[in-house]
């Protein structure tokens, strides 16, 4: 493992990065993450940081009652830590559960209850409540608060130069995503690609941001249109993924040519002014040379569908219910550990050209599990993948890779594509029917 403060002398200190995320099949570990939008209860306002209700009083609540290390910017209150796990703050007040890598996903489910269960009793006392939704449902985006972390000062900044929808991403959203661990680097290559190519399906299941500003937007998933409208240069569907020879430095390449927002340096965030990493390498900023924390920090700032560090994170998905929440790891696992499932899901979705691939992405954002990919419907792909999926589940069971097979917990995916309709278009029907545009309804409906 290379020290995050030495300097990087070249490549293969970046190679050396991934490497060192490689890990054995008999340790892979699954973590979610999952992003949470808080409502004062009385007047469904969104939460500040400041003040007897805000979001740094909760958070030494939520320190006090456990044994949560505090994590400070300066004076503030940002973020916890535990045991491989995380509570940190997003740039609009959204909180994000950071879960530890854990070997089953019954471990990772039973570690996000624990947190709702947790923040639900710390979040009455102080009239807050929380929702499992991909968009924030009333506010515009110059209502929401701003977080004071210069991350995100820098982000504001920078972001709105390169899409127009920049700050509603930062602001407005939440998501759900799971990690996972990879082989070496050929097992990382399959995997990103079939994940790739898979994204879009999957990401239909899970659509749930179908109202926001009060009122139907016309789209089942209204955070990966925002997406799409973010940053051309980090976010999307990464073709080069698809290339036969896809390895560590097609993915450095990429990742050294994109601006850096910032460099860290005694705790102290440097805007980078649209500084490349690669440039980063080759000049240096201010005095100071590139370190591997440095391209461990710039990791972070890249935004496509799936994401390499050293692990692979899959993150095309709104943030749902706390049951399709657990169901997002079940089913990445069983496409992405299990060779056999991952080949037919390959076969299934990998023949896509790259327009197809971004405008099936389009319209899943349109129009959900309804929308099509290269004329082929959404919602027969997403069901032949999680059959899949639960195939895969049960064959790692039988090798001993888990306790017992943990397919049930798709059982809510199975729901969903029984229903024809992913939780957005399913909400919005019930907008314009039974709630007759109802806001109480729709919170009494998706609040932990």
């Amino acid at each position: 493992m290379i020290e995050a403060s030495r300097p990087i002398e070249g490549d293969a200190d970046l190679v050396q990065y991934f490497i060192d995320g490689e890990t054995g099949p008999e340790d892979w570990k699954v973590g979610t993450e999952h992003e949470k939008i808080g409502l004062y209860a009385d007047t469904l306002a969104r939460l500040t940081y400041e003040g007897e209700r805000g979001i740094a009083v909760l958070l030494e609540r939520i320190a006090s009652g456990d044994d949560w290390i505090r994590v400070f910017e300066g004076e503030r209150l940002v973020a916890l830590k535990k045991d491989g796990a995380s509570i940190t703050l997003e740039p609009g007040g959204q909180l994000e559960l950071s879960g530890a890598p854990l070997r089953t996903n019954r471990e990772t489910c039973a570690e996000f209850n624990t947190h709702v269960v947790l923040l639900k009793e710390v979040s009455q006392e102080m009239g807050i409540i929380w929702l499992g939704l991909g968009h924030d449902p009333i506010h515009k985006v110059e209502e929401i608060p701003r977080m004071p972390k210069a991350r995100y000062d820098i982000m504001r900044s920078y972001l709105p130069t390169r899409g127009g929808l920049a700050l509603h991403m930062m602001h407005a959203t939440g998501t759900v995503q799971a990690n996972l661990d990879y082989q070496n680097e050929a097992d990382m290559a399959v995997k990103m690609r079939t994940a790739m190519a898979t994204s879009p399906v999957i990401s239909a299941l899970f659509a749930n941001s179908s109202i926001s500003e009060g009122k139907p937007n016309g789209f089942a998933s209204r955070r990966i249109e925002i997406w799409r409208d973010t940053d051309p240069d980090r976010c999307g569907i990464l073709d080069f993924v698809f290339l036969p020879e896809f390895g560590y430095r097609h993915y450095i390449d990429w990742a050294l040519d994109i601006p850096m927002f910032f460099v860290i340096r005694d705790q102290q965030y440097r805007p980078a002014h649209h500084l490349t990493f690669r440039q980063f390498m080759e000049h240096g900023l201010a005095g100071e040379r590139a370190t591997n924390g440095d391209w461990d920090t710039h990791l972070t700032t890249l935004f496509p569908e799936i994401r390499l560090k050293r692990i692979i994170e899959v993150r095309g998905t709104d943030a749902v219910s706390r049951e399709l929440t657990c169901a997002l790891p079940a089913v990445w696992k069983g496409i992405l550990y299990d060779a056999g499932a991952r080949e037919a899901a390959w076969s299934l979705t990998g023949g896509f050209s790259a327009a197809e691939r971004d405008a099936g992405l389009a319209d899943v954002a349109r129009r959900g599990l309804a929308a099509e990919i290269a004329g082929q419907r959404v919602i027969d792909l997403a069901r032949e993948l999680v059959a899949l999926s639960a195939a895969g589940l049960k064959a790692m069971s039988s090798r001993g890779m888990a306790d017992r097979s943990e397919d049930d917990f798709l059982d809510p995916l199975l729901e969903v594509i029984e229903r024809g309709q992913s939780p957005g278009e399913e909400l919005a029907a019930r907008w314009s029917g039974e709630w007759g545009g109802s806001m109480d309804r729709l919170i009494d409906c998706v609040k932990y």
